[in-house]
């Protein structure tokens, strides 16, 4: 389900006529070499495409439209080799709706102290040649990444490849598309909002369907489905022993899995790639999805609770980004207030994403408590230990706020014997006194996407290329300094 386009990102060139036919020539073959090194040695995500060394506005805007129109160009990476004057890109720039990478770099890593002459530094300008381009850049407000190093360098190599792959997440923006079964939780404020206004600004499409279309697909699973399934089931989960026997344990679990497979043919046929339940709307069906949902969820599909489409949407980006490892639907549950070691509990009722598991997940069978169904079949298991990242995407009249806040994951060492739901175990940064009162300051929702996998650089990197407001809380973090800032945002980005 994660498989997108074979996308590729083309690298261009830029200079001009002055410096004559040889020197340009050489500026193509060196642009040529580092393409190719990149892509041998960059141990890069996604290839890369040497399309031209410009020297007119009129082939850059020319080239600009050409990669918009191209469905499998994710973006552009440009480089300055010798002076390309800023005017020559304005109108490329003006036309180019790809994300956008200036690389600056040069051909030659060293001096070449005993040989270096004007010829030598005619055509190596690229540390004045990418100032130029860069001025042009910020006087035209164009949201691009800049990355600064020798392109053999690791840690070049290192920013790019993280840039590509929120690159490809955003170009993927119009074909993330989100199936909301029923609508969103009655009276809850945050994960209701504006499905245009997330078209217009991230490609992103919300289509409604009531529970009775899903049914519909359930009611064509087979028995022979059924059962292949259920095997996949016993090889990769613990399953109870009661589901050894026909009885009301395996037939939770088989009723799970003809959600599952109705759901997968519901969304295959619609080309969605990320979906919404609602436990107050199940109308028709036996169980609210748990590990049907879990399952779609390690598979790559995006997917929230009760109605939650923005959230389902962002985890579908980010499964895009993570290449669909440790990242899972979330919701900050309850809290482990103990002195110097306090910590948030993350869950759900039933839906996390076994990506982030460190224990072989079992199925189970419990009440839910809520919804007034039967008791519906989840993947219960511990969330594993490491540096990961609290993302929640909010609306505030009209515009988009990105709220991050970086964690301290632990996996859990005491057991919870009557807790039938996946659990995740983390410290918010700076603390969570600190970390949450800023959270609470910014809005930021109950509902989040949880990443041991995606970085704030990339999620930064996002918000910059689909100009939306982003706040980082981390270890660096002052709330009073962040209320500050909010209230900087707020004069900026109610413009």
């Amino acid at each position: 389900m994660l498989k997108t386009r074979p996308y590729e990102f083309w690298f261009v060139t830029g200079s001009q006529n002055l410096y004559g036919e040889e020197p340009l020539r050489q500026v193509a073959n060196n642009s040529q070499e580092v393409v190719d090194g990149l892509n041998k040695e960059g141990d890069l995500p996604f290839n890369i495409v040497f399309k031209s060394v410009v020297k007119t506005a009129e082939e850059i805007r020319n080239l600009a439209f050409e990669a918009n129109t191209n469905e499998n160009c994710a973006g552009i990476i440009t480089w300055m080799h010798t002076f390309s004057p800023g005017k020559m890109w304005i109108a490329g720039l003006t036309a180019l709706q790809k994300p956008l990478l200036h690389l600056h770099t040069q051909h030659n890593r060293d001096i070449p102290w005993s040989d270096i002459d004007m010829d030598f530094m005619n055509l190596n300008q690229a540390a004045h040649g990418d100032r130029e381009y860069g001025f042009i850049g910020t006087r035209m407000d164009v949201s691009r990444k800049v990355i600064v190093g020798h392109w053999q360098s690791k840690d070049v190599t290192s920013k790019l490849g993280s840039w590509m792959k929120t690159a490809v997440g955003v170009t993927e923006g119009p074909n993330i598309r989100v199936a909301r079964f029923g609508d969103n939780m009655r009276n809850v404020a945050v994960t209701d909002g504006d499905k245009v206004e997330a078209q217009i600004k991230f490609g992103w499409t919300v289509d409604y369907y009531g529970i009775g279309d899903l049914v519909e697909e359930m009611n064509k699973v087979t028995d022979d489905q059924l059962d292949a399934l259920y095997k996949e089931y016993s090889e990769l989960y613990e399953l109870p022993a009661e589901a050894s026997e026909p009885g009301a344990v395996r037939d939770a679990i088989l009723e799970q899995g003809r959600t599952e497979l109705g759901l997968k043919a519901f969304l295959s046929k619609g080309n969605y790639s990320a979906f919404t339940t609602n436990f107050e709307d199940l109308h028709g069906m036996k169980q609210l999805p748990g590990l049907a949902s879990q399952r779609l969820m390690a598979e790559g599909y995006g997917f929230a609770g009760e109605g939650d489409w923005r959230t389902a949407a962002l985890l579908r980006l980010m499964k895009i980004i993570s290449g669909n490892k440790g990242t899972s639907f979330m919701e900050d549950y309850t809290y482990h207030l103990e002195p110097g070691n306090e910590m948030v509990l993350g869950s759900h009722m039933l839906e996390i994403c076994p990506t982030v598991s460190a224990t072989k997940p079992k199925i189970v069978v419990n009440p839910l408590g809520i919804g007034g169904k039967e008791d519906p079949a989840r993947l219960v298991f511990d969330g594993k230990g490491g540096d990961a990242l609290n993302a929640s995407l909010i609306e505030l009249g009209g515009r988009y706020r990105l709220v991050i806040n970086e964690v301290k994951a632990e996996q859990p060492t005491i057991e919870t014997p009557n807790l039938p739901v996946a659990k995740v175990l983390w410290k918010p940064q700076p603390s969570l006194s600190e970390a949450t009162e800023a959270w609470i300051y910014a809005g930021g929702a109950h509902h989040t996407v949880f990443s041991f996998e995606v970085t704030t650089e990339q999620l930064y990197d996002f918000a910059d290329m689909a100009k939306i407001e982003v706040v980082v809380i981390d270890k660096d973090t002052n709330v009073r300094q962040f209320r500050n800032e909010l209230k900087w945002n707020e004069a900026i980005w109610r413009r």
